[in-house]
């Protein structure tokens, strides 16, 4: 997308390099301090030194602010959760029809509503709001990349509803299942314990910890004939066989004893 000297007057640095982004592509800007805060910098959020030199990593979800009516950051608190809600309905839909891709798209965009940034400026009802509408889509998100495999992305995604709400049933079931799958046995059953603390009676919490049993049992199985075929089997002890010959003799020599015995006796 070219973009023309008069637009690049009314546009900001990191406005140029979007602009030339297409949707989807993830690029490195470097932006000159002309084009980024100026000679004055930022003292307010975010603080940026006097005439710095910017650099962004960016990742262009789609563009957004056209189907909104207003650029995000022209919005209220209060407008930039109803859009971000809007688009974890979308992505919903999506996910019932088995678009996950698509699904993952809008729950991207609708986290980019709320950033760090923005999230670090929301207190009280504000932030349970916002993270009402967060979560959800973190989580959402992990439920589509468990669907295809990307199992460690799928863990992040949980860990960071986490690190909000460390009782998150789902969160916990949903990173639990992506490290069984990973292979991640025993933290895997950790997450699972802990979700049945909050969750006792959920069956799929059940079945979970069961299959973890039965995974257990059939390793240990494995391991014990493992070991088998390489230690070979256990000799089996053959006992001996009876020297009827020397037997014989042994009582043969006891009666002699016993006779001189009784012999000695009456002699005496």
């Amino acid at each position: 997308m070219a973009v023309v000297e008069e637009e690049k007057k009314q546009m900001s640095g990191l406005g140029i390099g979007v602009g030339n982004m297409r949707s989807g592509e993830r690029a490195l800007l470097h932006v000159g301090w002309e084009l980024g805060y100026g000679k004055e910098g930022s003292f307010s959020f975010p603080n940026v030194p006097p005439m710095a030199d910017l650099v962004y990593e960016v990742e262009l979800i789609g563009f957004d602010d056209v189907k909104e009516g207003k650029a995000r950051s022209d919005m209220t608190v209060e407008e930039r959760i109803a859009a971000a809600d809007r688009r974890k309905t979308e992505g919903n839909e999506y996910f019932k029809e088995k678009k996950l891709e698509e699904a993952m798209q809008q729950y991207e965009m609708a986290i980019a509503y709320m950033g760090d940034d923005f999230m670090f400026q929301l207190f009280g009802k504000y932030r349970d709001m916002a993270l009402a509408v967060k979560n959800p889509c973190h989580l959402n998100m992990a439920a589509c990349l468990i669907k295809l495999n990307r199992f460690d992305e799928a863990i992040v995604q949980c860990s960071i509803v986490l690190s909000e709400d460390e009782s998150n049933v789902k969160a916990l079931f949903r990173r639990g299942k992506a490290k069984s799958e990973l292979g991640q046995t025993e933290s895997a059953r950790e997450d699972f314990l802990k979700a049945k603390k909050y969750s006792p009676e959920d069956k799929e919490i059940l079945r979970e910890l069961r299959l973890l049993v039965e995974q257990d049992k059939a390793l240990y199985q494995k391991q014990k004939e493992l070991y088998k075929g390489l230690f070979g089997p256990r000799p089996e002890v053959k006992p001996k066989k009876a020297n009827y010959l020397v037997i014989f003799w042994q009582w043969l020599v006891s009666l002699i004893r016993y006779l001189v015995r009784m012999f000695k006796r009456k002699n005496e």
